[in-house]
């Protein structure tokens, strides 16, 4: 299979443009999807395609081996590092925390629900902005 470098080409102008970060087109059985990958510090496009069951997004995200104790969102919705816009940020990188401290706000269909840290520790790194969407099971902050 051939694939049309314009076509992804364009796709990652997209992304620039309208401040995006994934775009996927499918025309029969091709799928192009083309993501930013948060992880990475060069935040250049990264292309998966053709499409297969076998194929995900998945391995970008296991390509970074991240060493601490890992706290994941338990659901989806928008992180938030502040109870409110200008006020002091639940954490903050190198700061100790207790297991049950808040850690960050992420909003639901209007609802601030609370994430509470699951253990003890230092924070290594903070792994959402302010205002990002995140998923059920995403990494949000990394503990020492």
């Amino acid at each position: 299979m051939k694939i049309d470098k314009k076509i992804i080409q364009e796709l990652s102008e997209y992304l620039k443009e309208f401040n995006l970060t994934e775009i996927e087109i499918t025309e029969k059985d091709t799928k192009i999807k083309v993501s930013k990958n948060n992880v990475s510090i060069s935040n250049q496009p990264h292309v998966i395609s053709p499409s297969s069951p076998a194929t995900s997004s998945a391995p970008t995200q296991n390509q970074n081996v991240k060493s601490g104790t890992e706290i994941t969102s338990p659901i989806i919705g928008t992180a938030y590092h502040a109870p409110e816009p200008g006020a002091k940020k639940f954490v903050e990188i190198g700061k100790k925390i207790k297991k049950g401290d808040t850690i960050m706000i992420v909003e639901a269909m209007k609802t601030m629900n609370h994430v509470p840290s699951t253990a003890d520790g230092v924070v290594k790194e903070i792994c959402v902005e302010d205002g990002q969407p995140v998923e059920f099971g995403q990494t949000i902050i990394i503990l020492e």
